[in-house]
């Protein structure tokens, strides 16, 4: 066999098995990736609910016990009726079930920003009134000022909110520019939380994505403020 042919034979050998480690390396790390996805998923969703602390380190093995036990999804479908799995043409929707009912109910929020699309969840208490958390996992807003929406501070500041106004109505729940005890009369104070210096385009764009969104779900929360929610069996 000449030289140049042992060359050629070489290279191909060695070209086969970086292909194969290459090949293999992706499949093992594509899994991965997907299970820190789901991961993230899963955290957001009990943070929403408060069941993990902002500042609170928790494993990824952690996360999945914690929202296993506690954490119920299904699809709501256009009627308003609760079915099982998360596929389907319906919304997807999440119960944090403790004592064997709904204690809350949890909405994927995907919104317009400043700079692209605002992703997390809101958690609403089974008044279907009361904003019991929320949560942002991806966005592409400013550092230091749209970007404060993923921050512990601003985040806190929906919890008790209304959806709705004093007299029942749904009215969603917004962010203004500036102080909310400023700029909003006292009977609709409820319904806003205080807005980020220097980022009122990015609370704009939350605001209607948040009412947006809401508006979607609003057929389940009058359900729940009718107490007429019926999960599927087993929830």
């Amino acid at each position: 066999m000449s030289d140049q042919l042992k060359s050629i034979l070489f290279t191909a050998v060695v070209a086969l098995v970086c292909s194969l480690l290459l090949s293999g390396a992706a499949s093992g790390l594509k899994a991965r990736k997907l299970r820190n996805v789901a991961v993230d998923r899963q955290k957001n969703i009990l943070k929403a609910v408060g069941l993990i602390g902002p500042d609170q380190a928790v494993t990824a093995s952690q996360i999945e016990q914690r929202y296993a036990k506690n954490i119920r999804c299904y699809t709501l479908t256009g009627a308003g009726r609760i079915v099982d799995g998360e596929a389907g043409d319906g919304l997807p929707v999440c119960f944090y079930i403790k004592d064997g009912g709904a204690a809350a109910y949890i909405l994927p929020v995907d919104s317009r920003g400043l700079w692209g699309k605002i992703h997390g969840y809101m958690a609403i208490e089974n008044d279907g009134k009361t904003v019991a958390g929320f949560s942002v996992y991806s966005h592409n807003e400013t550092p230091g000022l749209g970007g404060e929406i993923e921050k512990p501070w601003f985040q806190k500041n929906f919890v008790g909110k209304k959806i709705v106004d004093e007299k029942g109505d749904f009215v969603s729940v917004g962010i203004v520019k500036g102080k909310v005890t400023d700029v909003i009369a006292k009977a609709q104070q409820p319904n806003y939380v205080d807005g980020i210096s220097g980022a009122s385009l990015t609370g704009k764009f939350l605001t209607s994505g948040l009412k947006k969104v809401l508006m979607e779900y609003e057929p389940l929360s009058d359900q729940f403020r009718k107490g007429a929610v019926d999960l599927p069996a087993g929830g």
